[in-house]
């Protein structure tokens, strides 16, 4: 049979992020009860199935990124910086596993995610300034610093913006998209103003240990060019990425009213 357009795109997410990690060929879905969200969790459950395709790969990935800090914990540039960079993935990985069940997300907000804590990963095994894709961009287009700092302050943006209107939109906080988008904004610029708060905590306290955690590169207007960056991922993955987003919230809000009939 083949799969209905929408489970389509859904796959497409999901084996995106594998093409992006191990560069294999994703294969079309076999089978109907291979849904993803939460539809995914429930067809499987009826048919006694003990995992579904979306529940594999994200395992995958889930192990793939444990394995990466892993590897970049033997020998990191700095271990503290290190132990710094890669505290939100320490922490977001276990909270994600335990509510997969009660609360799982969209597909495309678990690839974001993962994207995200390999930009986060690999900036604390090199430093954010040391980063050699960072280099790469500086010498393709004449920057006059490292700008790798700015592709995880653009992240830092882009997908918690949608994590916010994920948990807003579903859990019914709020019920009009314009202002969820708004509100999501705020979350993602709080998110942003905490994160430079550490940062300042850190200089206060560990001094010039902290100066690889920074990564101000000398620039005076770092912190502001940080927070900037992550007004902009959030305002780029609102514009680019809502309607796909509500249709994968809505195909599980579907799923949550066929389990309670």
């Amino acid at each position: 049979m083949k799969p209905a357009k929408g489970k389509a795109r859904d796959e497409i997410w999901l084996n995106a992020g594998v093409l992006f990690t191990i560069g294999t060929k994703p294969s079309a879905a076999q089978d109907d009860s291979l849904l993803f969200g939460q539809a995914g969790l429930i067809s499987c459950a009826r048919k006694g199935q003990t995992m579904t395709r979306r529940e594999g790969i994200l395992t995958f990935f889930l192990i793939m990124i444990f394995a990466l800090l892993a590897v970049t914990a033997v020998k990191p540039y700095d271990r503290s910086t290190w132990l710094m960079e890669v505290a939100p993935v320490l922490i977001a990985g276990p909270v994600l596993a335990l509510t997969y069940r009660r609360f799982p997300l969209t597909s495309l907000l678990y690839m974001l995610i993962v994207l995200h804590a390999i930009v986060l990963i690999t900036g604390g095994a090199y430093t954010y300034a040391r980063v050699p894709f960072g280099f790469w961009l500086e010498d393709a287009f004449s920057f006059s610093r490292n700008p790798y700092d700015r592709i995880g302050h653009f992240l830092q943006g882009f997908v918690p913006v949608l994590l916010a209107r994920e948990i807003l939109l579903r859990g019914r906080y709020v019920s009009n998209r314009r202002m969820a988008a708004f509100l999501s904004i705020c979350v993602a610029m709080a998110i942003s103003a905490w994160y430079e708060l550490i940062e300042w905590a850190a200089a206060l306290i560990l001094g010039q240990a902290a100066h690889d955690f920074l990564g101000t590169q000398g620039d005076p207007w770092d912190t502001q060019w940080d927070m900037f960056m992550c007004f902009v991922g959030s305002v780029v993955a609102l514009l680019s990425l809502s309607r796909e987003h509500d249709r994968q919230i809505e195909k599980m809000n579907r799923a949550v009213l066929d389990e309670k009939r």
